[in-house]
């Protein structure tokens, strides 16, 4: 068979159209394809929730492709260790309470069973504002991460949703957005985003579960965006926290929309 380089292209325009179209109102949009996103994204979909996560990058993964400078291993706690044997992911026994998995392993198989329990990713898409309905974040205004880098002057489109979840770690893009446009207080100490603290790995991996909520009328903070967002250390190269924090939000964000439904 000869190959039609005009249906290849069809085919891809096509799909991925639709693609975005069946996209345009989840139940919840993911900002960020990190550890802690992917994570809440795969138990929301479990639970039987419509969620889209978009990444401004080109692969997913955040900074857990890279472990600890490049040498790519991860530790997690013995807390963190059920979530990576939830995955199926190998990890081994380092001193006490401390283990490690490898870090290519470890992204590629909770992206993979993300997208398997019907998680749908966007790639090469950033979040450059949001949609509000008076004071509660409604949606996401997206454009390609290519347009924001040239700096091109391209009009965004927009999609529906009834929660947020901020997961772009350290820069808190979400909330940023937020507290620059609207004017309107974070639930923070300060209203505003706090920021991060140096590392504590110890304080920084409890902190990131307490740190694990709403920030904002419809957005909810996991992963190191919790705990920029709400004053707490980072904790460096280990990723218990990351993982329960994706846990940990995908519940809160369950019992909300349960409790809406109930409400009718």
């Amino acid at each position: 068979m000869e190959l039609n380089e005009v249906t290849i292209t069809k085919a891809i325009i096509e799909r991925f159209t639709r693609k975005l179209e069946e996209n345009l109102n989840p139940d919840v949009a993911v900002v960020g394809g990190g550890p802690s996103g992917l994570v809440a994204s795969y138990y929301l979909a479990k639970g039987g929730v419509k969620v889209a996560i978009f990444e401004r990058k080109l692969s997913v993964g955040g900074g857990m492709w890279g472990g600890g400078m490049m040498f790519n291993e991860v530790v997690v706690q013995e807390e963190g260790k059920r979530i990576l044997d939830e995955f199926g992911i190998r990890t081994r026994p380092y001193e006490s309470s401390y283990y490690t998995a490898d870090s290519v392993e470890a992204t590629a198989t909770i992206c993979s069973h993300a997208v398997k329990a019907g998680v749908t990713i966007f790639n090469l898409i950033s979040a450059e504002d949001v949609v509000v309905r008076k004071n509660r974040v409604t949606g996401l205004v997206l454009n390609w991460t290519a347009v924001e880098m040239a700096e091109l002057h391209v009009d965004p489109l927009a999609i529906r949703c009834r929660y947020v979840i901020d997961a772009t770690g350290h820069a808190t893009e979400v909330v940023t957005i937020i507290q620059r446009k609207m004017g309107a207080p974070l639930f923070t100490e300060t209203g505003k985003v706090v920021g991060e603290k140096s590392l504590w790995a110890d304080v920084a991996e409890r902190d990131t579960l307490d740190n694990t909520k709403e920030a904002f009328p419809g957005v909810f903070v996991a992963g190191m965006a919790a705990n920029a967002t709400f004053g707490s250390y980072r904790m460096g190269p280990i990723f218990g926290g990351m993982l329960l924090s994706g846990e940990r939000v995908a519940k809160l964000v369950i019992e909300m929309l349960g409790q809406e439904r109930a409400k009718g």
